[in-house]
């Protein structure tokens, strides 16, 4: 029998590589996803298909199976995430509000609702909704209102919905985002925990415990997102990125591999696209992506037990790594100096592997 599969999203935690300059996957300690790489195996996936723009819409559709071949509605996807009802032959348009100067900072509240009101009182044959932060979403009759091109406004462009591909046997642990919207149009099962925010302060901890119910439960397929670098990383906060990957490490990978290990089942974790904090822009270079248990250095797969360990284990990685980090195994074409661990280095030396080799297999 086959076990169950755990897909952990790490929203834009990749980066392009730039030189010897570390990237944030490899400045985080990281020594539970250490643990699990040394056992587990390492790939290189595109996940942005050729000629579309990367983004979530984009990039987690293809991690679940639906390659993209034409821009995503972002719109569709805002009001599916946020349950916003859209009557027959209306639309929905995400619209977010602008900062004051061209950098990934967000308006203050008291502008935000500004925008919102002058939008209503601009577009009145249409329902404003604000739906997190400075994300307004618009539904209402076609075409897009006059009102939604004011200059402190940026509309989403409208796209190809997403097709419904999966069932209720499939489960995604997400906040009200993107993650979300894709998996409720597609047609999996959405819990959204309790102070899941989708930002850096997203409770982790609460994510990790729904995913666990979930497979003790017996779901043959899980999904858990997390947003936090993407979100730091259009906020150009280096830091943050790198303090939220590290909690990523504590708060829900260690959980998830002790319960994966007792299911005898499978963990993967992938980032859905790039995300560079020196600039807030995403990138569409391939990402690195680790399934374990699999093929270790030693070409064997790591025992069903293994994940129970992970916690011990994390300690013996992370005192090593901070000793003699080229004493990790390098992952295959990666050069002998390459520690083996998820990340953008780690995986240079591999081929690409185009995707929709879907990570969740229905």
């Amino acid at each position: 029998m086959v076990g169950p599969d755990l897909l952990v999203i790490l929203d834009g935690a990749s980066e392009p590589l730039a030189g010897a300059e570390e990237t944030s996957l490899e400045r985080a300690r990281t020594p539970t996803l250490d643990a699990l790489a040394r056992d587990g195996s390492l790939s290189r996936l595109r996940t942005v298909p050729a000629g579309l723009a990367p983004g979530s819409e984009v990039a987690i559709p293809v991690l679940l199976g639906w390659p993209p071949t034409a821009p995503v509605d972002r719109g569709a996807i805002e009001a599916a995430a946020h349950e916003v009802e859209v009557p027959p032959r209306e639309r929905a348009w995400r619209v977010d509000v602008l900062g004051g100067r061209a950098s990934a900072a967000h308006p203050d509240v008291a502008s935000i609702r500004r925008a919102a009101r002058a939008l209503r009182i601009g577009a009145p044959a249409h329902a404003v909704h604000q739906i997190d932060g400075h994300r307004l979403l618009l539904v209402g009759p076609a075409p897009l209102p006059e009102a939604a091109w004011a200059p402190y406004l940026r509309v989403w462009p409208e796209g190809v919905a997403v097709p419904r591909t999966l069932d209720a046997t499939t489960l995604v642990v997400a906040a009200r985002g993107a993650c979300a919207g894709v998996a409720r149009m597609l047609g999996a099962r959405l819990v959204v925990p309790d102070g899941a925010t989708g930002d850096t302060d997203t409770a982790l901890a609460a994510k990790a415990s729904a995913a666990t119910e979930a497979l003790t439960a017996g779901a043959p397929h899980v999904v858990v997102h997390a947003a936090g670098a993407d979100a730091a990383a259009h906020e150009r906060d280096a830091a943050a990125k790198v303090a939220f990957l590290e909690r990523v490490d504590r708060e829900l990978i260690a959980p998830l591999a002790d319960a994966v290990a007792r299911a005898g089942g499978t963990l993967r974790v992938c980032p859905d696209h790039g995300c560079d904090p020196a600039t807030g822009r995403h990138d569409a270079h391939p990402v690195p992506c680790l399934i374990w248990p699999g093929p270790g250095p030693s070409g064997g797969r790591a025992s069903a037990d293994a994940g129970a360990d992970a916690a011990a284990a994390a300690a013996d990685v992370a005192s090593v790594s901070a000793a003699a980090p080229a004493a990790v195994a390098a992952a295959p074409g990666a050069g002998a100096s390459t520690p083996r661990r998820l990340t953008e280095r780690a995986v240079a030396g591999l081929a690409v592997t185009d995707l929709p080799a879907r990570l969740v297999v229905v």
